[in-house]
């Protein structure tokens, strides 16, 4: 029988893209992926076609000002949001795609500030993984960030990428009842709240001694 309890011991060579074909390339690209793995009884997998969206890493970070305990959300339509029972705008956290060669804290950074208005002061990580494994590659990474939440909101984001983006500040306690009302439906807001939640108290001390 099976060790239940123990870790994943596959590598690279347990699994083999047998073909890849892209089968649409636009805003993102789609493919079609054959592939084969290792089963866990040690033989392999017959080989299976799966489609794949692709696209480039990201990055997410959650703006917490630990002086006023309040944190920075942003609102935005979403096009894959359209059947939503209620509407496609969502209210999420800053977030932005990696180009090559960028390094992953300026990305976070920059869109603090092309998003929200926001100079990020101080950087935290938090979590990576992947969005959404069954159907698409993309990875992301989570940080918290320092910030003055003392004159921030109004409207931002970059003309030339269709962006249309409200900015507004709410307490944590505030947030974390929004996380409990099912109103954050995004997971890198819902999953940073969720660490902020357990990690408010430290974190304010840390920052606040900064």
């Amino acid at each position: 029988m099976p060790d239940e309890h123990k870790l994943n011991t596959f590598t690279q060579n347990d699994y083999e893209i047998v073909k890849r074909e892209v089968l649409h390339e636009g805003f993102l690209r789609m493919a079609r992926y054959q592939v084969r793995y290792r089963l866990f009884d040690g033989g392999w997998s017959q080989t299976v076609t799966r489609e794949v969206m692709e696209r480039q890493s990201a990055v997410a970070i959650l703006l917490y000002d630990p002086i006023l305990d309040r944190i920075v959300f942003i609102e935005q339509f979403r096009p894959g949001a359209t059947a939503s029972p209620e509407n496609p705008w969502l209210i999420e956290i800053v977030a932005g795609v990696i180009t090559p060669d960028e390094n992953i804290r300026d990305v976070a950074k920059r869109e603090a500030y092309e998003e929200a208005g926001c100079e990020v002061l101080d950087i935290y990580p938090v979590s990576e993984y992947f969005v959404s494994p069954g159907g698409s590659n993309e990875y992301l990474w989570l940080f918290c960030g320092k910030i003055d939440a003392s004159d921030i909101g109004g409207i931002y984001g970059l003309q030339e990428e269709n962006e249309n983006i409200r900015t507004f500040t709410v307490s944590v306690d505030e947030a974390l009842i929004m996380l409990q009302e099912g109103k954050i439906k995004t997971s890198p807001a819902i999953i940073s709240l969720q660490w902020l939640q357990l990690n408010r108290e430290w974190l304010k001390q840390l920052w606040q001694t900064k």
